[in-house]
This record gives C-alpha cells, structure tokens and sequence, in this order.
C-alpha cells in the first residue's frame, strides 16, 4: 500500500523550484511560533468565552429563581424570561478586542435597598450560598435602582457600573475587568493576559415583564496553565502533530533536494571510474536539479562520445605510425646484419625507403599538431576576413598550367567572422584535395545571406559514395600511397569549427562539392 502510494505521489508530483522548496521550508519552521502563539490566545479566550458562558448559565437559573421567590411575582404564574437570550455562541467578550475595564469600584453611598429586594435576598440566600460554594463565583443581589439587597455584607449602590446600568434596562451584559487581589502562581502567568482579568456579568431579575432586581456575578476564568494540565493530552496531540509535519518536511526536502544530490554524487564517481550509468531524473527533485541531472546526462554523453573518438584516435595513430616504424626498423636491421654484403645500390635502396618513412613520420606528426592546435582553439574577437579577398588570393597561388581557378561572388567584398589565415588554409586544403583528385576545373561560388556560404566545386575523379560517411574521419584517406595522411580535411573542419563555421561535402556531382558557411561580419570600415 505505502509503495502504491509512493508511486502515486511521484506519477502526481508537481515540479517545484528549489526556492519554493527552501521557502516552504523556512515559511514553515518561522510561521511555527507564530502558529503556537495564535493557538495559545485562541485557547485563552475559549477559556474566557466558556467563563462567561457559566455565569451566564448560572445568572439565568438564579435570575429565574430570584423571579419565583421574589415578593411581588405572582403565585402560579409562569417566569418571564430576559428580553434576549444568552448562549455559548452568543459571546461579547474578546481577549483581543474587548477592553478590560478597571477592578470594580467599591459600591457607592446609597440609601437601604428596597424592601422587596431584601425578602427576596433572604428566601434566594440558601440558594447563592450553595451556588457559591459549588462555583467559586461572587454572586450579589441589587434591587431595581442596583443598590446592594444580598449576597454580601456590604451595602452601597452599583448602578453606576456598566454591566449593571444594561441589566437595570433589561439587558444583560459581560464585562472584563483587573483583578487587583491576583497574585502569580504559576512561572509563566506574565504569557497570559487573563491571569490578573475577572469576568463580570449582570442579569436582570424580572417579574412580569419588568426589571425588579439585578444579579451581579463574577468568576476568574481559569487559569491558562491549570488549563494546560488539564488538557495535556490535546497538547501532547498538537505536538506529535507539528512533529509529524516536520519529519513530513524533513522527507520532502529529502526527496527534492537531498537524495536526487546523493545520487547524482553516486553517478559522477560512476562516471570518474569509467562505468557510466547517469540515473533516472526523480519526478519529485526540484527543478534546478532536474536540469542538473539532465546537464549531467548531456555531459557524461559528451564524455563517452570523447573517449570514444580519443580510443579511435588512439588506435589510428598508433596504426599509422606502425608501418613507417617497421619500415624504418627493417631497413636498419638489414643494414645492420647484410651492411658488408650488400652492394651500393641496395643501402641506397633501403636507406632511402627509410628516409621516406621518417619523412611520413614527420609528416604526420606536423599534421598531428595541427590537428590538436585546431580542436584546441577558442573564438575570440579575431575581427573579421574579405571572404573574396581571400578566394582569389588562394586562387592566384595555386593556379597551374593547364588548370582553371575561378571565384564567382555577389559582391567584390564580402566579410566574414573568421580570420584570414584559418579561410586560406581551410580554401588551400580544399584545391589542393581537388588537385590531387586530377581536377583542372575548380569554381569557388561565394553567396551572402543570412550566413557566408563559400562553394567549392571540381571537376575531379569525386569521392565513391562508400567513402562520403568517414572522409572527416582522422587518418581516412584513398590516397595513402600518394602521401595523404587523412588529416587534412579534420583539420580544416576543428578550424572552422573554432570561429563558429561548418564545413561538409554536398551530394553534387561530377566531382566533389565542399560548402564551407561562416558568420558574416560587418565591413571594417562600417565599424567607425
């Protein structure tokens, strides 16, 4: 099951950024505090709201016996109740919003209270008594002007309080007020804003529809750490929660960060160590590092393609330097073993087939040089070359008797970004490959566009068409008793290549056709 899932989320998993990740992460881990705080007052003012939802209960259930005893109510007659109802969700008090008022002034000087507000304090004692003792909350008595009738020893008036001027109208009403006589308990009671706060809510008492009286309550609301201990398995739960979501975290971070790192570290020491094998891109890395494994991939191809051209390089040299080395070895063991039998001829003979052989030798280790300072150059701001300067300069210098070297161009100066010297050498291969090849017809086309292209057309003997596919080939060449090396035309292409140019044999016959296409570059002079 758990794999089928895991397989669901990665078919399913959208392609995030390493910045989303990293922001989720850290967004996450700071908004954590905020999230316990927000919880924290969240449950403190639940803690208050349940508060004043008791005294609320409780002033109801008083208020409606208050209303059953008190001396002028009707006997038989059913209770009137408060002109609005007062529920749990029915709440005025916000530890955020609601200002907390301060401690209740003591009761002001005021005549004795109204004759039926003390019979009615004295049927109703019994009944706050046991109210109070059951709920710890200080419950008080007012007559219909809010002087004090019961409930404590104490005499005065309290309608100039808030809470009790809303009930005198018929009105119930919460307030919060200081609790002076609070003292800490617990180390951590400066977090909570309702340690030193008092929940005071005023009930009118009514009897047939008028306010006789006001119940006047209040209760600290408990306190925020005795309500921690009480609900220490929910908090345990929010704990295991947020733990639960971190090592969630922890995992998807794995996921898109560190693990697809780990395994791209497995497949570079694969590489290093010759084996290959890049892995499978992980749908659920994050982007940067997908295309970290797919530059990867595009890198250790490269490198296989690379040591797969340095193998065959390899092995062609050695081949190449193989048969004049053992020429040259053979003629000196001749030599060494037959000198004083030999006649003059012969020493010449074999001496100079291994003068031949070492100039091969030479030869090729001149072209081999060119060949590596050519696949080794860099473009740079070389400037720019007259492309048909540059045709008929190499024109002039290799026209033979008998032989026709033309240059068609579109314009007398054409220019191209290349140098000079990499065109002319690139062109002196190309003629004298034609040359070679018995032609005595060679045309140089040169067109303008959106690239320099440069045509070189003869009317040789031509390529066979099984050798087209290796003539850029290192050391491929049908002229090999001749003196070719086949490093001429891997060499001209690695020089092109180096100034962003292209060089390839097109299918036009008879003969051979090169096209060489080079950058264009602005005219010196319109430069200035």
């Amino acid at each position: 099951m758990i794999g089928g899932v895991k397989g669901w989320a990665k078919r399913h998993w959208p392609r995030l950024s390493l910045r989303t990740y990293l922001f989720a992460s850290f967004f996450l881990v700071a908004a954590l505090p905020g999230v316990g705080a927000v919880a924290l007052r969240v449950y403190e003012n639940t803690l208050v709201r349940q508060t004043e939802a008791e005294l609320a209960a409780q002033g109801a259930a008083l208020a409606a016996s208050a209303a059953v005893l008190w001396p002028e109510a009707p006997p038989g007659r059913s209770v009137t109740p408060a002109s609005a109802r007062y529920g749990e969700g029915d709440s005025t008090v916000d530890l955020s919003a609601t200002p907390i008022l301060p401690e209740r002034p003591a009761p002001s000087a005021a005549p004795a209270p109204l004759a039926d507000a003390r019979a009615a304090a004295i049927r109703l004692a019994p009944v706050l008594a046991a109210t109070r003792a059951a709920t710890l909350a200080s419950i008080i008595l007012l007559d219909r002007d809010g002087r004090i009738a019961g409930g404590t020893g104490r005499r005065g008036s309290y309608a100039g309080l808030a809470e009790v001027a809303s009930a005198l109208q018929g009105q119930p009403r919460t307030e919060l007020r200081r609790n002076a006589s609070y003292h800490a308990v617990y180390r951590f009671d400066w977090l909570t804003r309702a340690a030193a706060t008092r929940v005071h809510h005023a009930r009118p008492v009514l009897v047939d529809g008028r306010v006789v009286g006001v119940l006047l309550l209040s209760r600290s609301a408990r306190s925020l750490f005795v309500g921690l201990d009480q609900d220490w398995g929910k908090i345990v739960i929010g704990i295991l929660a947020i733990l639960a979501l971190l090592i969630l975290l922890s995992g998807l971070l794995s996921r898109g960060i560190a693990r697809p790192i780990e395994q791209l570290q497995e497949a570079t020491r694969s590489v290093a160590a010759g084996r290959g094998g890049v892995p499978a891109i992980p749908p659920t890395a994050a982007i940067e590092i997908q295309d970290l494994y797919r530059d990867f991939a595009a890198m250790a191809e490269a490198i296989e393609a690379r040591s797969h051209y340095l193998r065959n390089f390899a092995h062609a040299v050695s081949h190449e330097f193989k048969t004049p080395l053992t020429g040259i070895r053979g003629a000196i063991e001749l030599l060494q073993d037959h000198a004083d039998s030999m006649t003059a001829a012969d020493r010449a003979r074999f001496l100079a087939n291994a003068d031949a052989d070492a100039t091969r030798l030479t030869l090729l280790v001149s072209r081999l040089l060119d060949l590596a300072r050519a696949d080794m150059m860099i473009a740079g701001p070389e400037g720019s070359a007259d492309v048909v300067a540059a045709a008929h300069k190499v024109a002039d210098a290799l026209r033979k008797t008998g032989m026709t070297i033309l240059v068609e161009a579109a314009s007398p100066a054409l220019f191209a970004a290349v140098p000079a010297s990499t065109l002319e050498a690139v062109l002196t291969t190309l003629v004298e490959n034609a040359v070679q090849a018995d032609a005595d017809r060679i045309v140089i086309s040169i067109a303008a566009g959106d690239r320099l292209l440069l045509t070189v057309r003869d009317n040789g003997g031509g390529i066979p068409a099984a050798d087209r596919a290796r003539i850029f080939e290192p050391f491929f060449t049908s002229r090999r008793v001749s003196g070719g090396t086949g490093l001429g035309l891997p060499i001209a292409r690695s020089l092109l290549h180096a100034s962003g140019g292209e060089l390839h044999l097109l299918d036009e016959g008879p003969g051979t056709t090169m096209r060489i296409s080079l950058r264009p570059a602005v005219h010196p002079l319109d430069q200035r």
